[in-house]
């Protein structure tokens, strides 16, 4: 859930494979309805319409999963615009009182007695209704604006370290496979690191295909993490390969609150992806299937398929990573068959300093393929490509990228423990 430092919302993170979001569904506004309730990430409650000075009363409810109704309700009164803002407006009374932004859910009460509030099934979500009344009558007002909001789980999960305390947090992100994977992120927690794994397609109720990003989505994470009870902030650090490394190059490079990221095997551009943030969009590069070469035993090598970067590095479809947010380690495979990873991140280095940046740290692996997984996995020399639907060849050399996949374990936990904080365990390059 949306915790803000709440007693009643910690509850439900008390599971920390269950993470929530913030999913708002907004319900047509019937006509005789006379206000309208704004809600903003991560959990900011406006209500625009009352008339000046209004008194009005705010009512939030819940049933759980056995059908038990919660419920809490607060008095304001709108401002001399006729705008409440509860992250400016004092509550008057009602379930509490005082400036509480988070008031109307962490005060919500069972109608049962001793009845406790508990999230068992963590594949659906808790829906609260939040309802605006005239008056300072809850069950008397005549109903003025009424929305849902859903809090969810972000299809994702929160891996922590085992024990109370705060922990340096990572946002962890796969690519083009899609679903959610969660191994990588289960390890980084063994090092002191309360890490979400975060699905973005082809997952549950998510688009099916990558063909559009909204970083919306991720700015949500990334609120969700800062406001955990188990990550420190004040920022956190991202992780990403393949499509998921280009992801986390665009949050940094666009939202808020992040101190570090891990590239692997990134290529600096939007790909086959239109990437949205706001009123902002990258267009894709695009591939030319013609470029696609076929070997004796019938797999594809697709490294070549992609669109030339013309412009040199200030064609429309590179991610603008000169406005990033803290430092970046690009990690990359000079035998990726993905596509040249290594030509990549240079370009992406030429960009940054022509930009007047730094040169960012890159560590190149020789011999070494697309998928450089945590230590000691297995190499994947090809697999069946989700977007071909056909076997493609991912490059690398058994012993070299084996090699490669324990230093670049090494080389992320120390980087993450340098630039975000953590135990020196986090040093180990081992799983």
């Amino acid at each position: 859930p949306v915790a803000s430092n709440v007693s009643a919302l910690s509850q439900l993170c008390q599971d920390t494979r269950w993470g929530s979001s913030l999913r708002i569904l907004l319900e047509i506004m019937k006509p005789s309805m006379a206000a309208t309730l704004i809600l903003e990430p991560p959990a900011h409650i406006t209500v625009r319409g009352p008339g000046p000075k209004q008194r009005v009363t705010l009512r939030a409810s819940l049933r759980d999963e056995k059908g038990a109704l919660f419920q809490a309700h607060a008095r304001y009164r709108a401002d001399a615009e006729g705008e409440l803002d509860l992250e400016r407006a004092p509550a008057l009374g009602g379930s509490f009182a005082g400036l509480e932004p988070m008031g109307l859910i962490w005060a919500m009460e069972p109608d049962k007695p001793f009845w406790r509030l508990v999230k068992r099934d963590v594949q659906t979500p808790f829906v609260v209704e939040l309802e605006v009344l005239d008056g300072h009558e809850p069950d008397a007002g005549r109903l003025l604006a009424r929305e849902l909001k859903f809090f969810k789980r972000y299809n994702a999960f929160l891996f922590s370290s085992l024990g109370p305390g705060l922990f340096p947090g990572i946002i962890d992100i796969y690519g083009v496979g899609g679903g959610l994977l969660e191994y990588r992120a289960s390890l980084l927690a063994g090092h002191g690191f309360a890490t979400l794994a975060v699905a973005f397609y082809d997952f549950d109720d998510l688009p099916k295909d990558f063909s559009n990003i909204h970083l919306d989505y991720f700015e949500e994470v990334v609120c969700y993490m800062l406001q955990h009870p188990q990550v420190k902030g004040p920022g956190v650090g991202l992780l990403g390969i393949s499509l998921g490394a280009d992801i986390c190059l665009s949050m940094a490079s666009f939202l808020k609150n992040i101190s570090a990221t891990v590239s692997i095997n990134g290529s600096g551009s939007s790909g086959n992806s239109t990437i949205h943030y706001k009123q902002i969009s990258i267009p894709p590069l695009g591939i030319d299937l013609k470029r696609i070469k076929v070997t004796f035993s019938g797999i594809l090598d697709i490294v070549d398929i992609r669109n030339d970067i013309v412009e040199k590095f200030e064609n429309p479809s590179m991610i603008p990573i000169e406005k990033a947010q803290g430092p970046i380690l690009f990690i990359a495979g000079q035998d990726d068959h993905n596509w040249r990873s290594d030509l990549n991140v240079q370009t992406v280095s030429e960009r940054l300093q022509a930009h007047g940046k730094e040169k960012p740290r890159i560590i190149l692996y020789p011999g070494t393929g697309h998928y450089i997984e945590p230590p000691y996995f297995s190499m994947c020399p090809a697999s069946v490509h989700k977007f071909f639907n056909k076997v493609v060849i991912w490059g690398g050399e058994l012993r070299a990228h084996s090699k490669a996949q324990v230093d670049a374990w090494k080389q992320i936990l120390s980087f993450f423990s340098q630039h975000l904080g953590g135990s020196k365990s986090s040093y180990l390059p081992i799983c």
